[in-house]
């Protein structure tokens, strides 16, 4: 059976500096944001290309920290809309609801799967406050637009960068630093992983960057000194000490995915299945190389029997999911279709020539 991701096999070939960094771990007899967290930091910022970087516990933290902390500055408050793609993963949504604030799904484009900038426009209003970008899949949005209507209409942007670790603009810069501030989840699948639940927001604001540092530890500027009401949204010093690892084959292990996609692309012929978009830059890191079909439930059993394992991301659409009942009644054909037909076919940083080939001649003789 070919994968969809070998977490083991990513992850075996960091183990022995696992070993050798959870003993330090262990001898430091610091537990609890420490030196592990404050490096990766530092790390990850400058990977990024932004001032600042806070470590939190996983993603959809991130998100809610940073619209909790614009609240406490007094740049957004309770039932601000934000603008948010129809088709992302739920997260984005949450937070945004979390946070206190009003989702406005905005369809996305069906050649990219990320928002559409034209909607964006058709949908700001008064009440507009903030626009989420969600750069899906690991391919960025179009931040050059996106950032120029915020400007416009003074809206706060904010990335959730969550699949696009490493992705760059054509101007090098890299996803994190496209925006007014940026959420990361490192979840274990992730193109950066850690080996449980983490997450990172990155801004160059400074005031942004110290209200979430309270508010991920209690709301606390120093030990029994709290400032705001705030959360327990800590990154983990071992999570953070394997980041610190994996960070230096990111990008080694994003061209790899970019390699794999290329093939793909350029050998996968068969009508029934539409590949995607993708203009041979930087600006994908192929988190998860997604196609539409038709008829998903026969084409991925078809897979299956060939031994090729896939996911669907996602199978329902946000605003059909029952936690989301009141906007069920939302028009969103391009969202629904998406959901509808889309698979995922494998594709990692370990997956093997010979299993790429499999799965284009499978795929090929649906």
């Amino acid at each position: 059976m070919i994968k969809f991701l070998d977490l083991h096999k990513i992850n075996a070939r960091f183990e022995k500096q696992f070993q050798e960094q959870f003993q330090q771990f262990l001898n430091s007899g610091h537990y609890i944001l420490g030196k592990q967290v404050s490096t990766f930091e530092a790390n990850f910022a400058t990977y990024c290309g932004t001032k600042y970087c806070v470590g939190v516990s996983n993603g959809l933290d991130a998100l809610i920290l940073i619209f909790k902390a614009y609240k406490e500055l007094g740049l957004l408050q309770d039932g601000d809309e934000v603008i948010v793609p129809a088709n992302t993963y739920i997260a984005s949504i949450i937070a945004i609801i979390q946070a206190g604030l009003k989702p406005i799904f905005v369809e996305p484009e069906l050649a990219t799967y990320n928002i559409s900038v034209t909607e964006i426009e058709k949908h700001i209003t008064n009440n507009t406050k903030a626009i989420l970008a969600v750069h899906l899949y690991g391919q960025l949005a179009n931040m050059s637009a996106i950032n120029l209507l915020a400007k416009k209409h003074d809206l706060l942007l904010v990335e959730d960068a969550a699949q696009a670790h490493g992705a760059l603009d054509r101007s090098d810069r890299r996803a994190g630093s496209l925006s007014d501030a940026a959420a990361f989840s490192f979840y274990p699948s992730k193109n950066l992983g850690a080996l449980g639940d983490a997450g990172a927001v990155t801004t160059n604001n400074k005031d942004l960057a110290e209200v979430i540092v309270k508010l991920r530890s209690y709301g606390a500027s120093k030990k029994y000194v709290n400032d705001l009401i705030g959360f327990n949204n800590r990154l983990d010093e071992v999570q953070a000490s394997f980041l610190n690892i994996k960070l230096q084959m990111l990008d080694a292990d994003n061209e790899v995915r970019r390699s794999v996609a290329k093939r793909y692309i350029s050998e996968i012929n068969n009508d029934k299945v539409k590949l995607p978009f993708y203009d041979n830059s930087k600006n994908h890191v192929f988190h998860v190389f997604v196609v539409l079909v038709e008829n998903r439930e026969e084409f991925v059993a078809y897979l299956k029997q060939q031994q090729i394992e896939t996911l669907l991301h996602y199978p329902i659409a946000p605003h059909k999911q029952e936690a989301l009942k009141e906007y069920a009644s939302l028009e969103l054909p391009i969202t629904e279709q998406i959901h509808k037909n889309i698979v995922s076919l494998p594709i990692s940083p370990v997956i093997s020539e010979a299993e790429v080939s499999q799965v284009i001649k499978a795929v090929n003789q649906y």
